[in-house]
């Protein structure tokens, strides 16, 4: 089943929301810069009740019958070093996504004096430019002599958050122990935590597992640029639910328990394939769901997700789960000294609204 583009946004039908209204000061020493080991080392703040937990104590919050929802996207070794063919001349290149089995679209540094049929040199991997310029994103034709996934495997390198300034001794410390479908220009973090005995004592709990996939863009990361955000043009990402997820959804409906999401990504992938009563359908689609104040969840009840950075379209999506009270928790956060963005600590959100 392939789904159409979802574009859905609900505002609040008062007003337009100000960005200013979703902008906190989050301190420099507040962003992990590496990971804690073991990963459910990490801290996790539940909102309700309100308490300061450890990741490891999520089986003993979550219900039996409940199903945890994970994303199991792979990210790719997206960044590639090379030179331009005619002059030698040094550059780089990040894939954001794959647009078909020979274009790409990417950021390429220095973006001065790059046009459209220029030859790129990236190793075992040839490159032509193929648009000019657009805030330094291009679509390039890459090919190899071997399958180029594995030709970018080889010569790639896996791209951190802008805001991580150290180096992984491990790049895998940057996938999730779900990871398989390679695609994702960043990690699906809220799994970060995750670990085998973490999940073991899931599924003894009663806990359900299942998977959906969203390639995650690097937009992710980008501040809203719009001084209101009905103005912010909301990135596309690629998704997809499988007839297993569909069913796991259908059961756990059935027996009453709740849709656990890890992960915004995981919110975006459901909603968008909501298809009424709680329920979703077995699809691909790709997305640009923009979920702020005033949007009702049809599908997840409880939201498992890392803090997230000031004035971007993730922290409006709490924002549209908690209400104002996101503040006060953020606060809670910073004043206890849990570890915030992609290598940072879990928050807990459950039963956000009533959907059903």
């Amino acid at each position: 089943m392939q789904l159409p583009n979802c574009s859905r946004i609900w505002p609040l039908a008062s007003s337009t929301l100000e960005t200013k209204l979703f902008d906190y000061e989050l301190p420099e020493g507040a962003i992990a810069q590496t990971p804690v080991e073991p990963r459910d080392a990490s801290r996790l703040l539940r909102c309700d009740p309100l308490e300061d937990r450890a990741f490891r104590d999520l089986p003993d919050l979550l219900e039996r019958g409940d199903l945890l929802v994970v994303n199991r996207t792979r990210v790719r070794a997206a960044r590639l070093h090379g030179r331009k063919v005619e002059t030698g001349g040094a550059v780089e290149l990040l894939l954001l996504r794959r647009v078909d089995p020979e274009r790409w679209e990417a950021l390429i540094r220095p973006a001065r004096r790059i046009r459209p049929g220029i030859e790129l040199n990236l190793g075992s991997i040839s490159g032509t430019v193929l648009s000019e310029p657009d805030r330094g994103r291009i679509v390039a034709r890459l090919s190899s002599p071997e399958d180029i996934e594995e030709a970018i495997a080889a010569a790639g390198e896996v791209p951190l958050p802008p805001y991580i300034h150290e180096t992984l001794d491990d790049a895998e410390r940057y996938q999730t122990i779900f990871a398989r479908t390679i695609g994702s220009a960043a990690a699906p973090t809220a799994s970060l935590h995750f670990t085998d005995a973490v999940t073991r004592r899931l599924c003894q709990r009663g806990v359900d597992i299942a998977e959906v996939d969203l390639q995650v863009g690097l937009d992710t990361f980008r501040p809203i640029a719009t001084d209101d955000t009905d103005d912010h043009e909301m990135h596309t990402e690629t998704w997809q639910v499988p007839r297993a997820a569909e069913q796991a959804i259908r059961e756990t409906r059935e027996r009453g328990g709740r849709v656990v999401a890890a992960g915004t990504t995981v919110v975006r992938t459901l909603e968008s394939a909501a298809i009424g009563g709680g329920m979703v359908g077995a699809a691909t689609g790709a997305t640009d769901l923009f979920i702020s104040p005033g949007y009702q969840l049809e599908v997840v009840d409880v939201v498992l997700t890392n803090f997230h950075a000031p004035r971007t379209t993730l922290i409006v999506m709490i924002a549209a789960l908690l209400g104002d009270r996101w503040r006060s928790l953020y606060q809670h956060a910073l004043d206890h000294h849990y570890r915030f963005l992609s290598f940072g600590d879990a928050m807990l959100i459950e039963r956000p609204v009533n959907h059903r």
